[in-house]
């Protein structure tokens, strides 16, 4: 297992609580290996496979990895996408890199969420009717 149990409680317990104040879902997907040479077309594959598309205000994001190759990359939709400034997701990869390159991959991951969130919540707040559109636990595939 890449993430010990521990670690994937963390993990969704960090999805829970950027997702507390934001209509935005954040997902992690946790692959053997990518099927494609190009990550980043594979957790767009991931993304439309999981039906990350189906959220109201196209606000979804996915964090995929693929363990084995040691890569992985973040995925958002058009929703989101059109109102993140420029650069924003490679930062935000930038900075999870930094962790895992010490090997602390579930940090890493962690502090990407919490990355994620704060755009989500500046741009998607919490409604009031909100629902929870996407299961908060990590999908494995």
């Amino acid at each position: 297992m890449f993430f010990t149990d521990e670690e994937q409680l963390k993990i969704v317990a960090a999805i829970k609580a950027a997702e507390k104040n934001t209509s935005g879902e954040i997902k992690v997907h946790i692959a053997t290996s990518s099927q494609w040479e190009d990550v980043v077309k594979q957790a767009a594959a991931v993304f439309d496979k999981l039906d990350l598309e189906k959220t109201k205000q196209r606000n979804g994001v996915l964090i995929y990895i693929a363990k084995n190759d040691r890569q992985f990359a973040i995925w958002a939709d058009k929703g989101i996408n059109a109102v993140v400034p420029e650069g924003y997701w490679e930062s935000t990869i930038d900075l999870m890199k930094s962790y895992m390159k010490v090997g602390q991959y579930a940090e890493g991951v962690i502090k990407g969420i919490h990355m994620i969130g704060v755009k989500l919540k500046a741009y998607f707040p919490l409604q009031k009717d909100d629902v929870n559109e996407l299961s908060d636990e990590i999908s494995f595939g």
